[in-house]
């Protein structure tokens, strides 16, 4: 079953907003950067969600056309002996 790209990438956008606005937060960066800093990491980590959650569908997915074409295989050669 593919994993849903969106709901992920959006997950790791909001956690790494929220944890990079309080870290400069506490460095006592001015809010300015602070969001600034945040919404550059909420992108970052979005694209690169992304692109992580693709590559794994890919993979479960080749994963499972093989099985099936293993599976598919064994069932004619069972059939044609």
């Amino acid at each position: 079953m593919p994993l849903n790209q969106k709901s992920i990438a959006v997950s790791f956008a909001v956690a790494s907003f929220f944890a990079v606005s309080i870290v400069a937060w506490l460095s006592g960066l001015t809010p300015f950067v602070c969001c600034k800093r945040a919404i550059t990491a909420a992108i970052i980590a979005y694209l690169a969600a992304a692109l992580a959650v693709k590559a794994a569908n890919a993979i479960v997915i080749s994963a499972m056309a093989q099985s099936q074409i293993r599976q598919h295989k064994e069932r004619n050669s069972g059939t044609a002996n």
